[in-house]
């Protein structure tokens, strides 16, 4: 049965059908066709394209030999809508801009390049439907399929249909819609290969064919043209069917005359099918117009405008097939076409593969290219330009450095195996003692990444040690991250932090929070507090860029700076620091440190009352996991689930202790404590609070805890001995909020209005909402039910939009004692809303329009539009005014 001339595909037509009527319908489709090379996966973007009556249609390839470049294969996907690019917000603008090397700007985060092609997208949905075809999208740089994989997640209310053509595994676009694309059935391979052989068929050999082929249709086309009869007959099934039809490709070209090898070996290396620059470099090679009619003859290329091969096998085909000096000689005379002013860094692509002995020159290219490529936010492609220019120096100690330098855009980039194989090629290299410091010192890096503190703090400390003589600076940075490591470790600290390098003159922030913690863990908390402000007001000063990204968690996240904020209370001030180490990671593309940033923060958020906001941090936690292979870093996951009523405490715990991560372990007794306080089981919330000790920032979280827990224990001594800890801490509203309602816990009922006054002024509605649950329950207790009541509606409402059901659920408890019935909600915002209508909802009340909150959410417009009516609808409005006075 034939389906647009497609023999076997009538069940593929009618899905892609229904693609483009739902698009043209205004509900954006994703497909991804996954299937081997040469079962006709091309053949159907084809047939959409012919199909897609009243579309625009835009199309892209990814080519193997382009994958090094950042952004290409979405350069080919847009450009022919770059004319609407003053269109963008100037931020979106930009990003794209520098993306694609049309403008020099900050280096672009991949979050907000997908936000700049999704809106360009939707400008032109807005006109008329689009549909994009992505053919070989395993071939595509990982920039652009990351930045693709972002917009195929958001097409919800947008005219658009994105198609992927798909043959091996591709992370960041696995998870979407898919279509397995099998082959045809034996009565169609039969009619397909009866259709394209002249003549009669030996039976057997028909069959044999029908039977290797497995349906395959483009084996069934090119297994008779490549192979004997003798050979079908035989059979061929010691190879892979795929590398049998790159065979037969093979078999065909070797006949040709070496000319034409030639002419086919330079199309097939230059990888943008630019007939501009075969033709000149043909020229350079020595190369007329006979070999061109050869070529074409043979049906496997076509020249026009663009050159284009049959099918990508015969690409792969020519180009393996051929000599290596023959390869060698096609690269040169490309690098000669190409335009250094124009287009660098495939002119210093096109050098390297050309040369076949170390050269400076060339490595030093690919250097440059590298440098360009992570400016535009490609690690991984900066990376594999940099080991490629080591590979191509000839001095030892410079190509050291390289591989160095590669390891540490590896690391950025999450790639942290191949970053460490790296550093073993460093070490075989020339002695040398700053280098074998620097490679001490990353090796640290990324055994703190991979959860290994016990491993990263003896050699961030011994890398500190020997990189003194050569670099002061770094040397006390390094310590302060051995430091933290330490802490995170449950390390003795007093020792390792007297070890310190002494201090530059003037002080930097740096030094500031260094000598801050020593003095908190060598003295005490009194004697460090003048100097914790002094290093936290310096911190807030600090400007940084992409270019910090390394430095970001140390200096601003839960491991220094992040702490130093903590242990004065100032909630404001860690808040901000997490979401500039977010923005850091982001800006950069360094995956690995933006794990731990968004745990940073979503932690902050869960403080602050904003589970949605933690939820998407959480989960982009995960994602990034899956496509780096790290696993999630997960600390906000034991504060959520806590807060929820949920135990991952007792695991985490267990499990941290087996792998020495004490700070880990630590976390989880707090967050247990959390746990049993609001399930209402106060002696297993007062026994983990006990095991907490006394340690940087948890001391000072647990106490309130210890001490909610332990006045329900009947345990008075814990309560007073919680009260005697906070004499010492410093001022702020957070701070004062908690000790306010420690003297409450103490007897001085009074204290609860103090406590909830300070927590008015603060982010933290989650607190806000357990002084009101205290209060009320106390009022209950002595018999002012009507207060108790004013006080538990006011904790059940702040606890459920907080995301803190176990806490909301004692509310209830508490209503239902004094006579009240109330309504038990979940820990989502509303019992309808879902946790991205809810935000969208929260930004429309606040003012914001529908492009700003896209670009905070990360949505087009239009989505933001659908989204909002919705909303409009769950919660019984019509308008924005009316959201305003809306409950949700």
């Amino acid at each position: 049965m034939s389906d647009e001339g497609l023999l076997g595909r009538s069940a593929e037509g009618e899905a892609l059908d229904r693609l483009l009527t739902r698009a043209r319908s205004g509900a954006g489709q994703v497909l991804v066709l996954r299937g081997e090379a040469g079962i006709g996966k091309t053949a159907l973007l084809d047939r959409v394209s012919a199909r897609a009556s009243g579309f625009r249609v835009a199309r892209a390839a990814g080519v193997e030999s382009e994958s090094a470049f950042p952004y290409a294969g979405l350069h080919q996907l847009c450009v022919p809508f770059l004319d609407r690019l003053d269109r963008l917000p100037a931020p979106q603008r930009e990003a794209l801009g520098t993306a694609f090397g049309m403008a020099s700007g900050p280096r672009p985060t991949r979050f907000l390049v997908g936000l700049a092609v999704l809106t360009l997208l939707a400008e032109v949905a807005d006109e008329q439907p689009l549909v994009c075809l992505v053919d070989d999208a395993q071939w595509l740089d990982s920039m652009s399929s990351a930045v693709l994989g972002f917009v195929a997640r958001r097409l919800l209310a947008e005219r658009i249909a994105l198609v992927f053509v798909l043959r091996e595994t591709n992370d960041y676009l696995d998870g979407l819609p898919e279509l397995f694309v099998r082959g045809l059935d034996d009565a169609d391979a039969r009619a397909l290969l009866e259709s394209v052989v002249k003549g009669p068929v030996d039976g057997r050999v028909r069959d044999r064919i029908v039977a290797e082929a497995r349906g395959n249709p483009l084996a069934l086309l090119e297994l008779p043209r490549a192979w004997t009869a003798a050979e079908l007959a035989d059979g061929l099934d010691a190879e892979p069917l795929t590398s049998r039809i790159e065979a037969g490709f093979a078999r065909q070209i070797a006949p040709l005359p070496a000319g034409t090898r030639l002419l086919m070996l330079t199309a097939a290396a230059e990888p943008l099918g630019d007939a501009t620059l075969l033709w000149q470099a043909a020229g350079l090679l020595g190369l007329g117009a006979d070999p061109a009619a050869a070529a074409l003859e043979t049906g496997l290329i076509e020249f026009g405008a663009r050159v284009r091969f049959r099918h990508p096998l015969v690409r792969s085909a020519v180009y393996r097939s051929a000599s290596t000096s023959d390869r060698l000689r096609v690269h040169q005379a490309l690098a000669d076409v190409t335009d250094p002013a124009i287009d660098p860094d495939r002119r210093a692509w096109h050098r390297a593969q050309g040369t076949a002995a170390p050269d400076e020159e060339v490595a030093a290219a690919l250097e440059n290219t590298a440098g360009r490529a992570q400016a535009r936010g490609g690690l991984l492609a900066a990376a594999a330009f940099l080991e490629q220019a080591a590979v191509l120096t000839p001095e030892p100690g410079r190509r050291a450095a390289r591989e160095l330098a590669a390891a540490r855009a590896k690391r950025d980039a999450g790639a942290l195996d191949a970053s460490l194989r790296l550093l073993s090629a460093v070490e075989a290299g020339p002695p040398d003692e700053l280098r074998s410091a620097q490679v001490e010192h990353l090796r640290g890096h990324i055994a703190f990444d991979r959860r290994q503190v016990a491993e990263a703090a003896p050699l961030l400390f011994s890398a500190a040690r020997r990189l003194t003589p050569f670099d002061a600076d770094l040397a006390r940075e390094t310590h302060l991250e051995a430091l933290s490591a330490s802490i995170w470790a449950g390390a003795p600290l007093a020792d390792a932090a007297r070890s310190a390098p002494p201090a530059r003159t003037p002080a930097c922030a740096l030094d500031l929070v260094l000598d801050a913690l020593t003095t908190r863990i060598t003295s005490g908390y009194a004697d460090a507090v003048p100097l914790m402000t002094r290093a936290l007001d310096e911190l807030r000063a600090v400007k940084v860029g992409a270019d910090d990204v390394s430095r970001a968690p140390w200096l601003f996240g839960n491991r220094a700076g992040g702490i130093v904020a903590t242990e004065l209370w100032d909630f404001d001030t860690r808040r901000a620091f997490a979401q500039q180490q977010v923005r850091l990671s982001r800006d950069a593309g360094a995956l690995v440190q933006l794990q731990f940033a968004l745990n940073f923060l979503a932690d902050n958020e869960l403080l602050a009352g904003d589970p949605a906001a933690a939820q998407a941090l959480i989960e982009e936690d995960r994602r990034i996991a899956e496509v780096t292979g790290t696993p999630p870093v997960g600390y906000a996951l034991l504060l959520q689930a806590a807060y929820r009523g949920e135990d991952l405490a007792t695991a985490a715990r267990e499990e941290a202790l087996r792998d020495g991560q004490g700070r880990l372990a630590v976390i989880a007794d707090w967050t247990a404590a959390i746990l049993h306080n609001g399930l209402g089981r106060h002696d297993l919330a007062r026994d983990a609070a006990l095991r907490v000790p006394d340690t940087l920032v948890y001391s000072c979280l647990i106490t309130s805890e210890l001490a909610e827990a332990a006045s329900r224990t009947g345990d008075t001594a814990l309560v007073s001995q919680a009260l005697q800890r906070s004499s010492g801490w410093v001022d702020t509203h957070w701070s004062s909020g908690i000790t306010a309602r420690l003297r409450a816990l103490n007897g001085d009922p009074g204290a609860f209005a103090e406590s909830i006054a300070h927590f008015e002024q603060t982010a933290l509605r989650g607190e806000l909402g357990r002084s009101h649950l205290l209060y009320g329950e106390w009022l209950r207790r002595e018999g002012q039910r009507v207060e108790a009541r004013e006080h538990l509606r006011t904790a059940h409402e702040l606890l459920v939009a907080s995301g803190m059901s176990a806490f909301a659920d004692r509310a209830v408890r508490e209503l239902h004692a004094t006579g009240e019935t109330a309504r038990k909600r979940t820990a989502e915002p509303t019992d309808e809303l879902t946790s991205q209508e809810y935000q969208i909802a929260r930004l429309a009340r606040e003012g914001y329009s529908n492009p700003e909150i896209g670009t905070r959410l990360f949505l087009s417009p239009r989505t933001v539009e659908w989204h909002l009516r919705k909303v409009f609808g769950k919660v019984g409005v019509t308008s924005r005014r009316q959201l305003r006075d809306a409950r949700f």
